[in-house]
């Protein structure tokens, strides 16, 4: 079997062993929140500093965080008028906004891994970090403007501060700029508690996947804005700025991602529509498996 799939099926299938244990009343819907839990405070912070520090920075790569950052703009100021204009309710709203902003590039990282073997790892890795920034800065303060928060009109930006990822990303890059060498040990440890963050939230998603879908129009225009309008993003950039080879593949094809699994977690964490959310993620990744793995092959 091709290296992509052997990599990609475990995670579709702890997605359907999440709807399994949901059918036979082993776990409830509810259950989901305490799982998304753990991997917001534990095993995410634990993954996210383990990739900064496998990184091998090159000067000529500082570009791929730039363009991550640009897309995730551009994709911000188009969600949010076409959410406008669908006039969905506001916890679906901030569902829908963030659901488009967030690249799952690390659905990415093992066709980018089967395909460029460590050097498309790394780089695609990099591109990254300019995302994950966003997506617990900028990403995650409209989570919080538009869920439970957003009526009273104040932002509690202390929620900032005790955000573990993000804390997991700042010593990343602290520890990468003195050069400071992490022990084995903790490698090991990071590694171990990291590890389960796929499979935790592809489970956690099973669990508040609802076959019965709601506003089906609106999740398949998030899923076009995320993944289409990303691509086409992605490739205007490496067209204005001249990037060629490996790169230029990985920008376009990381622009073009699914939905992220981040967007079930805000949308748990902030009261956003959970549902909606999770219709987002799960149709966005069910469409993932066949589109990314052919665009890596078109513009490779």
């Amino acid at each position: 079997m091709d290296a992509f799939f052997l990599k990609v099926i475990p995670l579709i299938l702890a997605f359907f062993f999440g709807v399994f244990i949901k059918q036979v009343k082993l776990m409830q819907k509810e259950d989901a929140g305490i799982i998304l839990k753990l991997v917001l405070t534990a095993t995410l912070p634990a993954l996210t500093l383990l990739s900064i520090l496998k990184i091998e920075l090159k000067p000529d790569l500082l570009f791929l965080p730039f363009t991550a950052q640009v897309v995730v703009f551009s994709i911000y100021g188009i969600a949010w008028w076409v959410g406008k204009k669908l006039k969905l309710p506001q916890t679906t709203f901030g569902a829908f906004l963030v659901g488009c902003m967030i690249m799952n590039t690390g659905f990415s990282l093992p066709f980018f891994q089967a395909k460029f073997e460590m050097e498309g790892f790394a780089r695609a890795s990099l591109f990254d970090i300019g995302n994950s920034f966003l997506i617990f800065t900028f990403v995650y303060y409209n989570a919080i403007k538009y869920g439970d928060n957003g009526h009273s009109g104040k932002i509690d930006w202390v929620k900032f501060a005790k955000l573990p990822p993000l804390w997991g990303l700042l010593i990343g890059l602290i520890l990468r700029a003195i050069n400071w060498q992490v022990p084995e040990l903790g490698i090991n440890f990071l590694n171990l508690v990291g590890q389960p963050t796929s499979p935790l939230i592809m489970i956690a998603l099973g669990l508040v996947f609802e076959p019965r879908l709601k506003r089906l129009g609106a999740v398949l225009t998030a899923i076009f804005i995320r993944m289409g309008i990303g691509l086409f993003l992605g490739w205007l950039l490496c067209l204005i700025f001249g990037i060629e080879g490996m790169t230029r593949t990985i920008i376009i094809a990381s622009s073009s991602t699914p939905i992220g699994f981040n967007t079930l977690i805000f949308s748990n964490l902030e009261n956003m529509d959970r549902e909606f959310a999770a219709s987002m993620v799960s149709i966005s990744i069910l469409i993932a498996l066949g589109y990314l793995p052919l665009i890596i092959w078109l513009f490779s």
